[in-house]
C-alpha cells in the first residue's frame, strides 16, 4: 500500500512510518486498502459512514450541528489525527485531506478499529478519570422543550413533573429549557413567568428530581449586560470595532468571546448564582457552534472551533451538564446528546450509528435525542403522530447510556403504547447498573459503553452493520427501527441467550417477529 503525497508551501516530515503534514496549507492523498473501512469524527454523519467515495466535509467552522473531532479510524488499525480543523473527500480509493494549518498525523498503530480507537484515544484525548453526574444514567432525563416551547413557567413545569409521577414513570432529571429566563444574557428567572423559583426547586427536589437549566453564550446586546459586556469588550466585534450581531434560531444577539477571561469569569458567576440563589443542580449548554464565530474578531485570535472548545471546557466544573455542539473534548466528563431530531422512522434509524460513532470519537457519555424526537414541530399536529414510533424511539433509548423524554407519552399515546413505553423503563432500570458500571469503566479506560459489531468483532464482516449494537462486549441489542413485521439480526461468534430464554449458537443471522413490548436483546454465555 503506498500514500501519495501532494504539497505546496509545506514540508512533509516522515519519522519511522508516522506521516506529518505541517504547512500553512497543503493536501494530501491516502490509499485506501482493499477491505479497509474508514469512519470519520462528524458525529451528525453517523448514518452515512463508514466513508464511501463521494463524501465531503470540512471542518473548518462547521460541526454539522453535534459533536466533532479532528480524527478518521479505519478497521484495519489506521489513524488520522489533526488538532486543528482540516476538510476530508472521499474519491474512489483514496481519502484527500486538506489542512490549512497545524500538521496531520497518519499512522498505523493496530491490526483493528478497536486498537486505532484506543491508541487514539490515550494519546490525543486522554479520559479524564470522572464522568457526568451518576444520576444521568441511573434515571431517565425530561426536557420541557416539547411541552411548553417558548412558554416556559413555573405553574407548567410543576405540572409537567407532577404528572410525570403520576403516571408511573420514575424521577430523574429535568431540564427547564430555552425562555425561562429574563433575557439572553440576564440568567435569572422571568419574574412573570416564576413567581418563586426557590419555591419551584424545592418542590421538585422533594419529588425526586434534579433540575438543569438551559444556558448559551448569546447575549440580547441591548440589554443592561449587553452594554456592559461590550463596553469590557467581552463580545465579538467586527473588523471595524462594533460588536458582532449573529443569526441564530432565536434571532439576532451578540456572542461571548470567551478568549477574554472577564467573558469567562462573567458567564460562570452567572451560573453559581443560580446554583446558589435556587439550588439549580446543573446546566444544559446549548449552541456554542463555531459557526456563530466565523469572521468574528476576539480577544486572542483562535479559531471558531476553539471557540467552541472554550464554551465545552467550562461544562467540566458542573458534573449535571449536557452538550450537543462540543469541539476535541473526547474523554471529558460531559453528556453529549445528539441533535435535534425529527418525528419519523429515517431518523430513528440514525440514532444507533450516530451514538457508535460518538463512542469511537472518544464520547462515551452519551444520550439520543429527546424520545420520538426533539424537534419544535414534530408534535404540534397530532394527527400526525406515529405512536409505535414513539414506542421504538424509547426502546432504542434503553439500552443507551442516557435515555431522554420531552413530548409527554401520556399525552400523545394511547394505553396501549403507553404501557409499552413504560415496560421499556422497566427493563432500563434492570440494566442500569450494568449501564453505570461501564460509564464507570470508560471514564478511566475511554472506551464506549455502547459498541458497534465491528469494534467488539473486528473481521467478521460486521463494519456496515448499523442498526444493532452491543452494550459492553456480552450484550447485543437489536431494537425495531423500522416499521416491519420482521428484522434481521446478525448474532456474532458465540453461544447467546436471548430476552426469552433462548440458546443461540452464533455466527448466524436470525428472524425477529415485531412485537410492540419487545426490545430483542441477548447475553453472551461464558
Amino acid at each position: 500500500m503506498t500514500n501519495r503525497k501532494l504539497y505546496k508551501h509545506g514540508i512533509l516530515l516522515v519519522v519511522s512510518g508516522l506521516f506529518i503534514l505541517s504547512l500553512a496549507s497543503a493536501q494530501q492523498n491516502i490509499a485506501i486498502a482493499k477491505n479497509e473501512h474508514w469512519w470519520m469524527g462528524i458525529i451528525s454523519h453517523g448514518s452515512i459512514q463508514p466513508l464511501k467515495s463521494g463524501y465531503k466535509a470540512d471542518l473548518n467552522g462547521n460541526l454539522y450541528g453535534n459533536q466533532a473531532q479532528p480524527l478518521l479510524l479505519s478497521d484495519q488499525g489506521r489513524i488520522i489525527w489533526s488538532e486543528d480543523p482540516f476538510a476530508a473527500e472521499v474519491r474512489n480509493d483514496s481519502i484527500f485531506l486538506t489542512t490549512s494549518s497545524g500538521e496531520c498525523i497518519v499512522k498505523k498503530v493496530a491490526d483493528n478499529l478497536r486498537g486505532a480507537f484506543l491508541y487514539a484515544s490515550q494519546n490525543y484525548f486522554p479520559p479524564a478519570g470522572a464522568l457526568p453526574a451518576k444520576i444521568m444514567f441511573q434515571n431517565p432525563q425530561y426536557n420541557t422543550w416539547i411541552e411548553l416551547l417558548h412558554n416556559q413557567n413555573q405553574q407548567d413545569v410543576l405540572n409537567y413533573a407532577s404528572k410525570i409521577i403520576k403516571t408511573g414513570l420514575p424521577p430523574g432529571v429535568i431540564m427547564i429549557d430555552d425562555n425561562w429566563q429574563e433575557d439572553y444574557g440576564k440568567w435569572d428567572f422571568h419574574p412573570g413567568r416564576f413567581t418563586d423559583p426557590k419555591a419551584m426547586m424545592d418542590s421538585l427536589h422533594h419529588m425526586g428530581f434534579r433540575v438543569m437549566l438551559w444556558i448559551c453564550p448569546f447575549i440580547s446586546a441591548d440589554s443592561e449586560n449587553g452594554r456592559m459586556l461590550e463596553t469590557k469588550k467581552a463580545v465579538l466585534r467586527t473588523t471595524s470595532g462594533e460588536t458582532k450581531m449573529i443569526h441564530w434560531w432565536n434571532g439576532y444577539s451578540s456572542v461571548l468571546d470567551l478568549t477574554n477571561p472577564y467573558a469567562k469569569e462573567w458567564l460562570i458567576n452567572q451560573l453559581h448564582y443560580l446554583q446558589n440563589e435556587y439550588g439549580i443542580d446543573g446546566f444544559k449548554f446549548d449552541a456554542g457552534d463555531p459557526e456563530y464565530y466565523v469572521d468574528g474578531l476576539a480577544t486572542v485570535n483562535i479559531t471558531p472551533n476553539r471557540q467552541t472548545e472554550l464554551f465545552s471546557e467550562i461544562g467540566r466544573a458542573f458534573p449535571l451538564n449536557e452538550y450537543r455542539a462540543t469541539w476535541k473534548m473526547g474523554g471529558q466528563p460531559l453528556a453529549q446528546r445528539l441533535r435535534d431530531k425529527s418525528h419519523s422512522w429515517k431518523d430513528l434509524q440514525s440514532l444507533i450509528p450516530d451514538i457508535l460513532l460518538q463512542g469511537i470519537m472518544g464520547y462515551p457519555f452519551t444520550c439520543p435525542d429527546m424520545i420520538g424526537g426533539g424537534e419544535m414541530g414534530s408534535f404540534v399536529n397530532l394527527d400526525k403522530v406515529d405512536q409505535e414510533l414513539i414506542v421504538r424511539s424509547a426502546q432504542c433509548h434503553v439500552f443507551m447510556p442516557m435515555m431522554q423524554f420531552s413530548v409527554a407519552p401520556w399525552r400523545v399515546l394511547d394505553s396501549l403504547h403507553f404501557n409499552a413505553v413504560k415496560q421499556a423503563i422497566a427493563i432500563r432500570m434492570q440494566y442500569s447498573d450494568l449501564i453505570l458500571e461501564l460509564a464507570e469503566k470508560a471514564a478511566k479506560s475511554g472506551e464506549p459503553v455502547v459498541r458497534s459489531m465491528e469494534y467488539v468483532f473486528p473481521h467478521c464482516g460486521y463494519a456496515e452493520v448499523s442498526d444493532q449494537f452491543l452494550l459492553g462486549d456480552r450484550l447485543l441489542v437489536a431494537p425495531f427501527v423500522t416499521k416491519s413485521d420482521y428484522r434481521e439480526v446478525a448474532i456474532p461468534p458465540g453461544k447467546w441467550v436471548d430476552d426469552k430464554g433462548k440458546i443461540i449458537n452464533g455466527p448466524c443471522l436470525i428472524k425477529e417477529v415485531s412485537e410492540l413490548d419487545r426490545i430483542p436483546h441477548y447475553k453472551k454465555l461464558k
